[in-house]
C-alpha cells in the first residue's frame, strides 16, 4: 500500500503568548489517506489552523514529524520547503488571495510562473471549465462574483497538479448559495480523487467532508465518518461547551 498523502506522528507545537508558551499542538498523530477529504473543526483556539499549517509546511513545528507526500518535511531548509509548496501542494484561503491586476486565467497561472514551470494555456482553460468559469479567463478580480473568485482560487490550487490542497476557510467569506458551490466543486474534486484537508467551522461545510476531526487544546478528541450537518453541530456544541467550562474553572483559580 501506498503511504499516506499526509502522516504526522507526535506533533508538537509551541509558541510565546502573551501570558506565557502556548501549546497549540499536544501531539498529533494522524494519517489522511489518499483520495480522501478531511475536514478539521474545533473551539476558537483548538490549534486546528496550526495543524493545518504545520501539515502543509507552512509552520515549523516544535517536535514530531510531518511527512507529505512521503517526504519527511523536518529534514527540509526553506529552500526545499518552499519548492515542495510550489510542486506537490495547493492552498485555498478565505480571502481569495487573488492579484487584482491579473486576470482570472493568469491568476491561475501564477504559480507555474513562480516556479519557472511552462504554461499551456490548454491546460488553464481545462481548468477554467472544471470549476464552471469557462468564459470567464479574462476578467479580473473585481469584475468576478465572491463566489467566482474562489473558485479561480480553487483552479489555481489545482494548476500545479498538487498531491495535497489545504483550504482554510474557504467558504467563511461567501454567501451561503456561493459557498455552497464552492463546496459542491471540492467534493467532486474529492470524488475524483483529489485529497483534500479542510479547516472550518461550519457544520455543513464539514458535511461534505468523508470524515470530520475535532481537535480541543491541541489534541484530537473526536472523529466523525460519513458526518451530517446536524451530528457535526451536535459534537461541536458539545466541544465548545467543555471549552467554555475549562475556561471558566481556569478563571476561578
Amino acid at each position: 500500500m501506498s503511504a499516506p498523502a499526509v502522516r504526522t506522528r507526535d506533533l508538537r507545537c509551541r509558541f510565546a503568548g502573551e501570558a506565557g508558551p502556548v501549546d497549540a499542538l499536544r501531539g498529533i498523530n494522524l494519517d489522511v489517506e489518499r483520495g480522501s477529504f478531511v475536514a478539521i473543526m474545533g473551539p476558537s483556539g483548538s490549534g486546528k489552523t496550526t495543524l493545518l499549517h504545520c501539515a502543509a509546511g507552512l509552520r515549523v513545528p516544535t517536535s514530531g514529524t510531518v511527512e507529505l507526500d512521503g517526504v519527511n518535511l523536518s529534514g527540509l531548509d526553506e529552500t526545499r520547503l518552499a519548492e515542495l509548496r510550489r510542486r506537490r501542494v495547493g492552498f485555498v484561503f478565505q480571502s481569495f488571495n487573488l492579484l487584482p491586476a491579473l486576470t482570472a486565467a493568469e491568476n491561475i497561472e501564477l504559480p507555474l510562473r513562480l516556479d519557472s514551470r511552462q504554461v499551456d494555456p490548454r491546460h488553464t482553460a481545462a481548468l477554467l471549465a472544471r470549476v464552471g468559469l469557462g468564459n470567464r479567463d479574462r476578467h479580473r478580480p473585481d469584475q468576478l462574483s465572491g463566489g467566482q473568485k474562489q473558485r479561480v482560487a480553487v483552479a489555481r490550487a489545482l494548476i500545479t497538479n498538487p498531491e495535497v490542497v489545504f483550504a482554510d476557510e474557504p467558504t467563511g467569506a461567501l454567501d451561503i448559495r456561493s459557498a455552497r458551490e464552492v463546496l459542491t466543486l471540492v467534493r467532486q474534486l474529492a470524488d475524483q480523487g483529489q485529497t483534500i484537508i479542510m479547516v472550518t467551522h461550519d457544520p455543513v461545510a464539514a458535511s461534505f467532508s468523508d470524515q470530520v476531526l475535532f481537535l480541543a487544546d491541541g489534541l484530537i478528541v473526536d472523529r466523525l465518518a460519513r458526518p451530517s450537518a446536524p451530528a457535526v453541530a451536535s459534537r461541536m456544541a458539545t466541544l465548545v461547551e467543555s471549552a467554555e467550562r475549562a475556561a471558566n474553572a481556569a478563571g476561578v483559580r
